[in-house]
């Protein structure tokens, strides 16, 4: 569309040097120094501790604090966990000491027993089970934590969050322990099996107090056992430069391989300096993202014209220079756009009209100006940051150049200053007089969707949002109802009432009257109400149960072919008749596990992706609203969507009591957000690289060029990079976006995100520029796309094979310099991989198998996911968790800033107080579980009367009491916070099985579920595979 050519012809800053921390490299904790093997040596105190005495106390000088573990639930009437099963760790990484001379399979040593007592050996019979992966031989030692980083770099307190503690409730279990029950609350029988006693923990803990530490067996590495050791050499890190240097990239220096790795290490002890203990850190938890959403790191002032993330994010932002390079980050590199996303608060992205000038480009690439280019020549011309051409500069935009060779006006030139801006496209950019805003609705009257109710909440929504469909009085619209037949409607401004045409010819269908079916709402507005008011009583004594889908679909073409716009279906009963007639294929359990199982996962007919492609040509994007409590193939209707840039939304067992509410909200944002019509989409990036692949949903109508009939702020788009030359020679690296687009306002727009990245010859830099929401965004759609061709366990494998080869990679970095021995390393950037690839494998797309999951859910959730931008995404893989309890009875009337009210928790049933109320969102939908030792009057005040009843038919509504009215708010505060989907709020009470169990259990992605291991587990797996030789 447009003149779109299809052809195509360093550093962040940081704050200033922190002091001097001195490190000791005992690689288990220090002990009292009658301890055997304790050498005290001379050295000087370090300038500063907080930052680096995080282990427990240990020796002569402890305090007396006992570390106490909550019981599952914290329920009173469940028997506590001993205080003997909690792990003693400190330091910046996790420590799981292995006997130092193994002679055969040993168990894993995780837990430490009372001093004075023998280690507890269970009965045989009341053994758990142990995981598949921990058959092998050895588990070798598994610290955890930040990579280290330089002596000379303190860690802020924020980096030591997630450091554990001697008090960690959920610390790492024994080596056949199930982490955690399947249903909390209730006890677990588990398989008997044989067990060796568990080893000698080094740390001993007393009832009341800690007991002086008895001699331990010495760890397999301890380079200097006892004492301390120099600090390795400390290059100048990535990033730290004087300004000058940040503000013309050019001049930085290449941070070499080996010598710029020393920074990364802050310490390389695990333990604290005896008799010394920081109390002003809480790190009870593994690394996760409780405190705020996931941002990507600042590239500082030498790119602060970048365009802002939420339109463009690379998965890092230092680029390889080389092949070689690159084969070494096995993660994704390329970017996620969402071209229309909603600008920060406060911010409009400028709208410009060139009308004297035209727009200015490149005359070779086609790039448009940017704040990147720069002017030569006095002025007259300029030179292309993309492909280094030198352009002339029109006389109408000419400007003098001051002493530092900036433009005079550059104030008055928004082109010059800011990363993302709109053009106003002159004619030349059309090659028809942009389309009115256009909207078809497709509706089934078969009697399950009359009986569910849909076609009056559809009615109902549609009539209420006519004064809000954009592009008034411009707007066109139109209906098509079918069952077994075909019902047209005649909406002619002349008439007062519509007249219906009824066509029964499935297989040589026709449009009757073309020309009356799509009419201007602001002309027809009367007859558009009549019809919508009459819809549903219309059919409500159809016996009807048949469905000619196929057919009705290609009315619709026809219809909207001369226009395009955007094709709204509500489909209830799968399609039976005519063309596109589908049939069940989901119950034939023999497939499932098999390599036929992913043929489920696609459209059966080739009937739908030909459509789709239609569609697309004539500018039609297509949503599908699916309603049914049966199987009706969403991997087929899906794919209509799929292709024409469009949406699926899911409502299973749909009735309007229950569900009305999320589906008036959600089609109601769907006809009232700003769309953007007939558009385009082009990702240009400098000479050297290119974009090799696109994942989302559109229809890619060349080798760059991306065909979005409708594109809107909820969608977002993923893209693979590769280099096309061997060896990069710039310094630096420029994207620009642009999306060529018919406003609703009737105007055809170009909309300009451009963003430039530095280039490294370093694997290291890369990784501390890596951005964890891009990455795991890219990383899910393959993913997603991979259960399309292959079966779901190797698609959950080859995310794990990724982490597993991103993290063994970062460790060889640092093998060659420093004795790791045991440690999990892992970049600051990259310390949430293992929890959201968790959570990817975990998610209904990828979990488990047949029985896990619903066909038809999991193909929606996959169609979804594919469309999230990176913080909706991001929310869904690792939904929050709020106890609100305690605000209900104690909280102020106002909730203005929430985070600062209740905070999130980690996504474990340990989290889960039996006498506690919370609430689970994951962006989708709402849960809130009243444990069964709440209080009376907090069920009563919030669910009157019907607080005993059972909670799956109480719907939660405002009530008369202060309590539910800070209730309803706090939810209302979580609904605007994301207005993209509707959370439709269920109730559940503590043991009410399932229900329970596949509304909230089965989505705490840190426990053991459905086979796949809980989050320690995982990080265990996934650090013996990163350990294995390859």
């Amino acid at each position: 569309m447009g003149t779109e050519n299809p052809s195509r012809p360093n550093s962040p800053p940081f704050a200033s040097a922190p002091p001097t921390i001195t490190p000791f490299s005992t690689s288990r904790p220090m002990v009292r120094s009658d301890a055997p093997g304790f050498r005290p040596t001379s050295y000087t105190p370090p300038t500063t501790t907080s930052s680096m005495f995080y282990g427990p106390p240990v020796g002569s000088q402890t305090s007396g604090l006992r570390p106490t573990v909550p019981p599952r639930f914290n329920d009173p009437s469940v028997l506590s966990v001993p205080t003997s099963n909690v792990l003693p760790s400190a330091g910046a990484s996790l420590c799981f000491p292995t006997p130092q001379f193994p002679s055969g399979p040993q168990p894993l040593l995780d837990r430490a027993s009372p001093v004075a007592q023998p280690p507890f050996q269970p009965p045989a019979s009341q053994l758990p089970s142990v995981p598949s992966f921990r058959s092998q031989a050895q588990v070798p030692s598994v610290p955890m934590g930040s990579p280290p980083s330089s002596m000379n770099v303190t860690q802020s307190s924020s980096d030591l969050s997630f450091v554990p503690r001697p008090n960690f409730q959920s610390s790492f279990p024994a080596a056949g322990a199930t982490l955690n029950s399947p249903l909390p609350g209730y006890m677990k029988h588990s398989s008997a099996v044989s067990q060796p006693p568990p080893m000698q923990s080094p740390f001993q803990f007393q009832q009341g107090n800690y007991a002086p530490s008895v001699p331990a067996p010495s760890p397999p590495f301890l380079s200097h056992q006892g004492s301390y050791v120099q600090p390795p050499p400390v290059a100048n890190p990535f990033g730290l430069h004087s300004r000058d240097q940040m503000q013309h990239p050019a001049s930085m220096t290449p941070v070499g391989g080996i010598q710029g790795l020393a920074e990364d290490f802050s310490s390389l002890s695990i333990g604290s300096v005896p008799g010394t203990m920081d109390f002003g850190l809480d790190a009870k938890a593994l690394p996760r993202p409780l405190d705020r959403d996931v941002e990507p790191n600042s590239l500082g002032d030498a790119f602060s014209m970048n365009c802002d993330p939420r339109y463009l994010r690379l998965t890092t932002s230092a680029i390889p220079n080389s092949h070689s390079l690159l084969s070494r980050w096995h993660l994704p590199l390329g970017a996620v756009v969402c071209p229309l996303a909603q600008p920060p608060d406060g911010e409009e992205v400028p709208v410009l009209n060139f009308v004297s000038t035209g727009i200015i480009r490149c005359r070779r690439c086609r790039t448009y100006v940017n704040p990147f280019i720069t002017f030569t020549d006095a002025g007259r011309k300029w030179r292309c940051n993309i492909c280094s051409l030198l352009n002339d500069v029109p006389g109408e935009y000419f400007a003098h150049l001051d002493a530092t060779g900036r433009r005079i006006d550059l104030d008055q030139r928004p082109e010059l200053k800011k990363g993302s801006v709109e053009f106003v496209a002159p004619t030349e950019y059309m090659v028809r007089p942009p389309m009115p805003p256009l909207y078809f609705f497709l509706i089934d009257v078969s009697i399950l969707a009359v009986q569910s109710g849909m076609i009056e909440i559809v009615a109902q929504t549609i009539k209420s949002c006519l004064d809000d469909l954009p592009g008034f009085p411009r707007t066109q619209i139109g209906f098509i109802t079918y069952d077994s037949t075909i019902h047209f409607y005649n909406m002619k401004s002349s008439l007062t009432q519509p007249q219906m045409m009824v066509v029964s010819d499935l297989d040589d269908i026709f449009i009757p009257l073309p020309d009356d079916l799509l009419v201007n709402l602001s002309e027809s507005r009367n007859v558009v109400e009549a019809f919508l008011d009459s819809l549903p009583s219309m059919f409500q004594h159809s016996m009807n149960l048949e469905s000619a889908f196929g057919s009705a679909l290609k009315a619709a073409f026809m219809v909207m072919s001369q226009l395009g716009g955007k094709l709204l279906i509500f489909q209830n009963t799968m399609p039976s008749l005519g063309v596109g007639r589908l049939k069940l294929r989901g119950d034939d359990t023999r497939v499932h596990g098999t390599d036929k199982e992913h043929a489920l996962r696609i459209p059966e007919d080739p009937f739908y992706k030909q459509m789709a492609a239609d569609f697309t040509k004539y500018q039609i994007g297509v949503n599908v609203y699916a309603f049914s409590d049966k199987y009706t193939d969403i991997a087929s209707l899906g794919t209509l969507a799929k292709y024409t840039g469009g949406q699926v939304y899911y409502y299973p067992s749909f009735q309007s009591a229950n569900h009305g509410e999320k589906l008036r909200h959600e089609l109601t944002r769907d006809l009232t957000r700003e769309t953007a019509w007939e558009a385009v989409m082009r990702i240009r990036c400098g000479k050297g690289i290119r974009f090799t692949s696109y994942h989302g949903n559109f229809m890619l109508r060349s080798t760059d060029l991306l065909a979005l009939p409708a594109v809107d702020c909820d969608k977002a788009y993923a893209m693979q990079l590769s280099l096309e030359e061997t060896l990069l020679t710039t310094q630096t690296v420029y994207f620009q976006v642009a999306l060529l687009y018919t406003a609703s306002c009737g105007e055809r727009r170009i909309r300009v995100h451009t963003a430039a990245a530095p280039i490294v010859a370093d694997l290291g830099d890369m990784y501390r520029q890596a951005d964890i929401g891009a990455i795991i965004s890219v990383l899910s759609r393959l993913a997603i796309e991979k259960t399309l061709t292959h079966k779901l366990e190797d698609a959950r494998n080859s995310v794990q094979l990724r982490i597993v080869k991103a993290l063994k990679d970062y460790r060889n970095l640092y093998a060659v310099q420093h004795r790791l021995g045991g440690r999990m390393i892992y970049p600051e950037s990259l310390k949430l991989l293992p929890l959201y690839g968790l959570a990817l494998c975990k998610s209904a797309p990828l979990r488990g198998g047949y029985a896990d999951v619903q066909l038809d859910e999991r193909c929606a959730a996959g169609f979804t996911m594919m469309a999230l931008p990176v913080k909706k995404l991001l929310k869904l893989l690792y939904p929050s968790l709020f106890r609100v309890d305690d605000y209900l009875l104690k909280g102020s009337a106002h909730v203005d800033h929430l985070k600062n009210v209740i905070g999130r928790l980690p996504l474990t049933a340990d989290s889960l107080d039996s006498r506690g109320l919370y609430i689970y969102d994951d962006g989708l939908r709402f849960v809130v579980w009243f444990g069964r030792m709440l209080s009376p009057d907090v069920a009563m005040n919030l669910l009157g009367p019907e607080a005993a009843a059972e909670l799956s038919r109480v719907t939660l509504s405002e009530r008369d009491t202060e309590m539910s009215k800070r209730l309803i708010r706090i939810l209302k505060k979580l609904r605007e916070s994301d207005p993209s989907y509707y959370q439709l709020c269920q109730l559940v009470r503590q043991g009410e099985q399932p229900r329970e169990g596949f509304l909230l259990l089965t989505n705490l992605v840190e426990d053991q579920i459905g086979g796949i291991n809980g989050y320690v587990d995982w990080i265990l797996q996934i650090h013996r595979q990163v350990q294995q030789t390859p």
